[in-house]
């Protein structure tokens, strides 16, 4: 097994063994949800309250696990292997996060849950432009679009700019910190600005690679 399969797997069971020790302390009924003023809008019975996130992290730690196995370019996820597999733990500490911080909630801890989202959302974000500047034509991780998967000169170039367009996405959410007020938006608007650009982004570079094959 590789090492950082075994810390993502690590990481799950800490998940689970800490919901059965929290689990008697939890309410009857747990807030699940909060809006973007910060108001709890949303609640859960405790079973699921408790251990519907710990299983989330193991189906999409199988599901990690399978990808690799079923691309039929997976001799290409080989080449980012390391990057996809950092991925992973980082992907499973932001969801072990998200638990914790639901979990202190319950037990009465107050706090500003948009702000305590930020860091975490930052640091994902962050990691995901170096993933996606690293990453290899494939079918399941990066920008997929019908263009980035017809073309490897397309895919480059549009990981190239999206991976660093993505690093600046998780600066601009730590402004969140400055402005409470506006954190949802500091979040959300550039991931859809990100995404969009690169899917136009690579549809005409696309266009542009055949009208030189053309001449």
């Amino acid at each position: 097994m590789r090492i950082g399969i075994f810390i993502a797997l690590v990481i799950v069971l800490v998940s689970f063994i800490f919901g059965v020790v929290i689990y008697p302390r939890m309410p009857a009924r747990m807030a699940s949800h909060w809006n973007i003023r910060n108001e709890v809008d949303g609640h859960i019975s405790r079973f699921w309250g408790v251990f519907l996130m710990p299983l989330i992290s193991l189906g999409l730690f199988f599901l990690f696990l399978i990808i690799p196995v079923i691309d039929p370019l997976r001799e290409n996820i080989k080449k980012f292997q390391r990057y996809f597999d950092l991925f992973i733990i980082f992907f499973l500490l932001f969801l072990l996060y998200l638990y914790l911080l639901t979990i202190f909630w319950n037990l009465g801890f107050s706090f500003r849950m948009s702000r305590m989202l930020l860091p975490a959302f930052s640091l994902l974000f962050f990691y995901c432009g170096i993933l996606i500047e690293k990453a290899k034509r494939n079918w399941f991780i990066g920008i997929r679009t019908p263009w980035t998967l017809s073309n490897e000169v397309v895919w480059e170039k549009t990981h190239k700019i999206g991976g660093k367009l993505f690093k600046i996405t998780g600066i601009i959410a730590l402004f969140g910190f400055l402005f409470p007020n506006y954190a949802f938006y500091l979040v959300i608007i550039p991931i859809l600005g990100v995404t969009l650009f690169t899917f136009f982004y690579s549809y005409f570079l696309y266009q542009k690679a055949n009208l030189e094959k053309e001449r």
